[in-house]
């Protein structure tokens, strides 16, 4: 018996002992978070958002198994928030369609979820009505009947099966009537945390329904912190403990209406991704940093353009060749670029030799 066939569905239960502490914490250090990014200034908390908002957005995406281009992602986040952010590139229809969902969740959170709104979410995730190569219904709730399973064809496992397609409208109004009207004494982070389970529980569409339970996730957060700008990405922690976040999420659909398992697990990541969130300030802090110590260095834009590839974290070792080809130069204008920096004391070769020559930046 699934959760939702139970007589007490959605009447949940949890015990509140188990979670007071994991609750007050997350609330702690929330508060300090906030206080820490509120100290920042105007550009650097805008790198910070822009930092989260790409991240939470590719690591999204990549639970799915889905991998986005990232300078895609940043620069469609940059130029719908009208930031003003050097090298943006053009992006795609899917991308574009994501970042549309999670930064009208995020920007918009005191707005409540309709229906259709989220067929709104739902047909900018699928822009040509395809899911990978498989055409399916967009901008509105699935009308077959939706099986979670692994394994390949005639070793199916099934985790997990759905409420019934016609059941799926009753269930999302009285999923909406209590996310949009539920009493004050849900506290706002195990509100966001119920959400969750409830959604995906539902599973409503015919795909994407994780995607957008992590937009819903992101929105009531937003709405905790009471805030649009969004400085942790919940979904880079559920990526890295995806295994657990499964296991714990099918466990609890087959168990009866007590989800206290299942929000440890949510404030327990959630805990985790707070602490984990130092690691975006520092970076931003470090960028900041190096453009302070070079501003009155003579840069081209395409020494620009590469160095903050690499204080964003580039993947890879960085060549004249690879630069050739970011930059859109040729190898000698890469070879001179590259040389310029060596000469002012920013860029040096690496120290292992090999086939190629990689170079680094100067960390001081």
């Amino acid at each position: 018996m699934y959760i939702y066939q139970t007589q007490d569905w959605p009447n949940f239960i949890w015990d509140n002992d188990k979670l007071l502490v994991l609750l007050a914490n997350i609330r702690h250090v929330q508060g300090r978070l906030l206080g820490q990014m509120e100290s920042l200034g105007f550009k650097l908390k805008e790198e910070a958002l822009l930092s989260t908002l790409t991240l939470d957005v590719l690591k999204s995406t990549e639970i799915e198994d889905e991998i986005l281009n990232k300078d895609q992602v940043r620069s469609s986040i940059a130029r719908k928030l009208g930031m003003e952010v050097s090298g943006l590139v053009d992006s795609s229809r899917n991308v574009d369609g994501v970042v549309e969902m999670m930064l009208d969740a995020t920007q918009n959170y005191v707005q409540p979820i309709t229906t259709e709104r989220l067929f709104g979410w739902h047909a900018a995730l699928f822009p040509t009505g395809y899911s990978g190569m498989y055409k399916i219904e967009v901008g509105k709730f699935r009308s077959g009947d939706m099986q979670v399973v692994s394994g390949s064809m005639g070793r199916e496992k099934v985790h997990y099966e759905a409420p019934k397609a016609d059941q799926v409208g009753i269930e999302m109004d009285r999923f909406l009537g209590w996310f949009n009207h539920t009493l004050p004494e849900i506290d706002p982070v195990l509100k966001a945390a119920i959400a969750h389970f409830w959604f995906v529980t539902i599973h409503p569409f015919d795909d994407g329904n994780g995607r957008i339970a992590r937009a819903i996730t992101d929105l009531q957060l937003a709405r905790s912190d009471g805030s649009s700008q969004r400085f942790y990405s919940m979904s880079n922690q559920i990526l890295a403990e995806r295994k657990r976040y499964y296991e714990v999420l099918e466990k609890t659909q087959h168990g009866a209406n007590d989800i206290t398992e299942w929000l440890i697990w949510f404030l327990s990541c959630l805990g985790s991704t707070l602490v984990n969130s130092r690691n975006i300030l520092d970076s931003v802090l470090k960028k900041a940093k190096f453009w302070e110590r070079y501003n009155q260095i003579s840069l081209n834009d395409r020494q620009r353009l590469i160095l903050n590839k690499l204080l964003d974290g580039f993947e890879g070792n960085l060549t004249s060749s690879k630069w050739a080809k970011i930059a859109k130069c040729s190898q000698d204008t890469a070879i001179r670029d590259i040389q310029d920096l060596i000469n002012k004391g920013i860029l040096q070769k690496e120290a292992q030799g090999g086939r190629s020559t990689n170079y680094e930046l100067i960390i001081e």
